[in-house]
């Protein structure tokens, strides 16, 4: 499989009383598709996975097949502390017609290399499925490191890998000396350094309620090879990426986000509270401010 464009890890639009609000979920859908992102991810982090049963998540695994339609790929996230658990979310997603596998590092239990490894491939014998691995020791704690990456070489299924760390050097290495992983950006802020170094896609949760601007900076640079273009949009982009990024809010922000294209995210669930207004102020302005600097950009739209 070829991870190309945009990858939108779907948010779950919650009522008040936290239970799924189907209405939102389908609208949310139908924007990013008719935005034109690339492929949507289910069960990732900005979807709150964490916080959901077992069977919630395979309900929304079948929820968004059914809305999706084949339209984009549906990639879904396997992430688990327990293996057995993670290959259980892998079944279950090939069950339902799922395209291919976000596979993480388990969180909180501190594997090594090796042992991501041995808990990834046995993932891959289960279900044989393409993967887009994901790297993100800033909440797991560990790299998938040379040694974790030399044995998933030995599946051609590990054929992507959504890089998180936010470190140049690994940047670097997994562009020179995996080159048979292509490498997605997972972190926003470096997405002009990951499209430079060859990156021919980005997951990006903000995505979800600003699937432009995204999409614009992703055409500036790996399809139209405009990197003074892509400079400049990245350029207004920064600013909400800080708000994201560095404000303790993330899945907060998103959802208010898409609360702002008009479909109704709902609160996040806890232990995680909704923005208060000073926050949804500050972050309105800021995607207020990006878009229209991004819209003055030529050939940006």
């Amino acid at each position: 499989m070829q991870f190309e464009g945009i990858y939108t890890p779907l948010i779950t639009p919650y009522n008040d009383d936290f239970s799924l609000n189907e209405t939102a979920l389908a609208e949310t859908v139908e924007h990013l598709i008719g935005a034109g992102v690339q492929g949507l991810i289910v069960a990732g982090t900005t979807g709150e996975y964490y916080a959901q049963s077992m069977d919630e998540r395979v309900e929304m695994m079948r929820r968004c097949k059914d809305l999706i339609r084949d339209r984009v790929p549906m990639i879904v996230g396997t992430g688990a502390i327990r293996t057995e658990d993670s290959i259980a979310y892998a079944q279950a997603a090939k069950d339902v017609g799922a395209d291919a596998l976000l596979v993480a590092t388990p969180p909180y239990a501190y594997p090594t290399g090796r042992e991501i490894a041995l808990h990834a491939l046995a993932i891959d014998r289960a279900v044989n499925l393409p993967v887009m691995l994901y790297n993100y020791p800033g909440r797991m704690s560990v790299n998938m490191d040379a040694e974790c990456l030399d044995r998933l070489g030995r599946s051609p299924n590990f054929c992507a890998i959504k890089e998180s760390s936010g470190d140049p050097d690994r940047l670097h290495m997994l562009a020179r000396d995996y080159p048979h992983i292509a490498l997605s950006c997972g972190m926003d802020d470096q997405a002009l350094e990951f499209f430079a170094w060859g990156a021919r896609s980005w997951v990006c949760a903000g995505s979800n309620f600003a699937p432009e601007a995204h999409i614009a900076m992703y055409r500036a640079c790996a399809v139209d090879g405009d990197f003074t273009r892509g400079r400049a949009i990245m350029s207004a982009m920064l600013p909400l990426m800080r708000v994201l990024e560095q404000g303790g809010k993330f899945i907060q922000c998103i959802k208010h986000g898409v609360t702002m294209r008009g479909i109704a995210a709902g609160p996040p669930r806890k232990p995680l509270q909704p923005l208060n207004k000073d926050d949804k102020r500050a972050l309105e302005e800021v995607i207020r401010t990006m878009n229209t600097t991004i819209a003055a950009i030529p050939g940006a739209f």
